[in-house]
């Protein structure tokens, strides 16, 4: 296999590791979110509690490959973000930390104050950090303040409040939209009585979020954001040399490969479609094919940032030449093949003890299940 082709190849495969965190960290995300207003009192909030509490740790397992994936196939990209983006990302850990602790140790004691913190503290660890994630994927359609010298070496010129600029925010709250949204659905699966009917309002209220901010952020990006393209040459099977191109700023780029590539404009309208069935089927109380739908959003909205900004994954704003692409970010291609392999053997292997998992501690929980079961549940 060649350069060109593994390039491309961890180019996929990295968006395929961020849907699964999506799809899967995202509705325990998403039911954190959820969780202080959709159990009115301790009991319910147990039963929501318990329909991810058992699954978190396994779901999370995409989140850190993820990371691990980025830091292997585009080393520049993991520092370049890691060091801009710094106390963005601390804040997103600050935020996950409530959630082992608070899934551990809120049960324990029977305190009105302390189950109640606990579930703020969860709400904050669902909430946060896919705001977060949101405002940094916003701001590199925008373009990141940051360039190399003459040795490779990154300097970032930004601030944090830079990046809470008005179009990061709104693809800020896209993704809370989407993942609440994905995990309102889930709980319509694993809840009923009141807690369902519930979650289908909140179902169908961020579904229509999730419609809107996504058409909003679209449309900003058609007329108000210029996007970037390559000039020069570029030798996708080259040593990676991010130096070596010449890179414009031009309106509208970032609609150009919907026009280059005529199946990608399939990807936002297909997002659009699952939205609005997801929405339908929430109305319909078709919980599982809205838990579908929601997770082919998110796919849908993820594919679409990816295929917009192809193939710049960290455009600079400072400096457009030093802009960091598919092409020029990447280790070496020994370094490609390894992973390659490792994920061929690996992968499936999540696919499937999640699902086993999954499959074992499947149903819905009750209240009554909580009451019978109250020293063995979280």
């Amino acid at each position: 296999m060649d350069y060109e082709s593994l390039k491309l190849i961890w180019w996929l495969l990295v968006g395929v590791l961020l849907i699964g965190f999506a799809i899967m960290d995202g509705h325990d995300m998403g039911v954190g979110t959820l969780l202080p207003f959709v159990g009115r009192n301790d009991l319910e909030r147990r039963a929501v509690i318990n329909t991810v509490a058992p699954h978190w740790e396994g779901n999370q397992v995409w989140f850190v490959t993820a990371g691990g994936a980025i830091f292997a196939a585009w080393p520049l990209i993991y520092a370049t973000a890691f060091s801009g983006f710094y106390w963005a990302m601390m804040a997103a850990l600050w935020a996950l930390f409530f959630r082992p602790v608070g899934f551990t140790y809120r049960s324990k004691i029977h305190n009105a104050t302390w189950r109640s913190t606990w579930d703020w503290g969860l709400f904050i660890g669902g909430a946060v950090p896919p705001i977060i994630f949101g405002v940094a994927f916003g701001n590199l359609l925008l373009g990141v303040p940051f360039q190399f010298d003459d040795t490779l070496r990154s300097s970032y010129t930004g601030t944090f409040w830079q990046l809470l600029n008005p179009f990061g925010l709104l693809a800020g709250v896209v993704s809370l939209s989407m993942l609440t949204f994905q995990g309102a659905n889930y709980l319509m699966l694993r809840t009923e009585g009141d807690i369902y009917r519930r979650v289908r309002t909140a179902s169908l209220i961020f579904g229509v979020a999730t419609l809107v901010t996504f058409a909003l952020a679209g449309l900003w990006i058609m007329k108000g954001i210029d996007g970037y393209v390559i000039t020069s040459h570029i030798d996708p099977n080259a040593l990676p040399d991010p130096m070596d191109k010449t890179v414009v700023k031009t309106a509208g780029a970032w609609m150009s490969n919907y026009t280059t590539y005529a199946w990608a404009k399939w990807i936002p309208i297909g997002t659009f479609i699952a939205i609005a069935l997801g929405i339908v089927f929430s109305r319909l109380h078709k919980a599982g094919l809205a838990f579908v739908a929601s997770s082919i959003t998110c796919a849908g909205i993820i594919g679409t940032a990816g295929v917009s900004m192809f193939p710049f994954l960290m455009p600079s704003s400072s400096d457009p030449r030093s802009s960091l692409t598919v092409w020029d970010s990447v280790s070496s291609e020994l370094t490609l093949g390894v992973m390659l392999g490792a994920t061929v053997v690996f992968m499936p292997l999540i696919i499937f003890y999640t699902s086993w998992a999954y499959k074992v501690m499947w149903g819905k929980v009750t209240t009554d299940f909580i009451k019978a079961n109250d020293h063995s549940v979280y």
